[in-house]
């Protein structure tokens, strides 16, 4: 197995179905100055259902008293946000949105990966999305529901969408968004679970379970095609063809397909996703 960036403009799309995926800022972490000041800021990914209704339509439904799972796929029919990146970063989260043709009132549920301020500094834009911030999963207007979130044990928002439990860089309660079914395969946000493409000799001095963060980096790496770092451009998970390219396999090598914006938006109803239906 080996890595490599992914090729592409920023913001950088992966189509999919159910689920496109679209890299919106690219997080970065760079020395500055002497000593050991550090100047960062964490990526900032959306998760687009293909299929989706009024953001209005969701919020009404999630008044309801319906348990966490429920909750969480009503909270995915629309538009995810993954991270919000620092405080510092608003302007240009908005004009990333804005280039997607999402507003923030549009986004129904927000993940944050970890609480470290350059990864959820922007919860205040979204006051009407549902949120899952670590393991704490509250909707509009803080009611707070239980959940079953643990290692092994992932939280399911729709088909091919999962949230896993990923400890180890912000100690036990970090998570990454599993999103399969991409046009490159099983795409993983995975916040500082790792740092970058080829952070092998760094991530270990900024966690605080060093430990528990291996064991999550090899599981992310099993399933993952593409992994979403912290503070580094997207890279791809290249594994050794199962067969070679005369008998049909050889496609580690295929040229990703990649773009620049969201897919159109579709009101058809698609298989999996018909509770997302306004």
């Amino acid at each position: 197995m080996r890595t490599e960036p992914l090729r592409g403009a920023s913001p950088l799309l992966v189509p999919g179905d159910p689920y496109s995926v679209v890299v919106l800022l690219q997080g970065y972490a760079e020395p500055e100055g002497v000593g050991d000041a550090v100047r960062a800021d964490g990526s900032v990914t959306l998760v687009l259902p293909q299929t989706r209704g009024p953001a209005s339509s969701h919020r009404k439904s999630q008044r309801g008293s319906g348990g966490a799972e429920a909750a969480l796929e009503e909270a995915a029919c629309g538009p995810i946000l993954v991270d919000t990146g620092g405080p510092w970063a608003r302007e240009a989260l908005l004009r990333a949105l804005a280039g997607q043709g999402v507003a923030p009132g549009d986004v129904t549920l927000v993940v944050g990966t970890h609480g470290h301020s350059d990864h959820i500094g922007n919860l205040g834009l979204f006051p009407g999305a549902a949120l899952l911030v670590s393991h704490d999963f509250c909707l509009p207007g803080g009611r707070y529901l239980p959940h079953g979130l643990g290692e092994g044990q992932p939280l399911r928002l729709g088909p091919g969408l999962e949230v896993w439990a990923t400890p180890g860089h912000g100690g036990q309660r970090d998570v990454s968004v599993v999103v399969a079914g991409t046009a490159l395969g099983t795409v993983v946000v995975a916040g500082d679970v790792f740092e970058r493409d080829g952070d092998e000799d760094s991530w270990q001095a900024l966690s605080e379970d060093p430990a528990a963060q291996e064991r999550s980096r090899k599981r992310v790496l099993v399933v993952a095609d593409v992994v979403v770092p912290g503070h580094g451009p997207p890279f791809r998970v290249l594994r050794e063809a199962a067969q070679t390219e005369t008998e049909g396999g050889g496609n580690s090598e295929q040229e990703p397909v990649v773009g620049e914006r969201s897919p159109p938006r579709t009101d058809q109803p698609r298989e999996g996703l018909d509770s997302c239906k306004p």
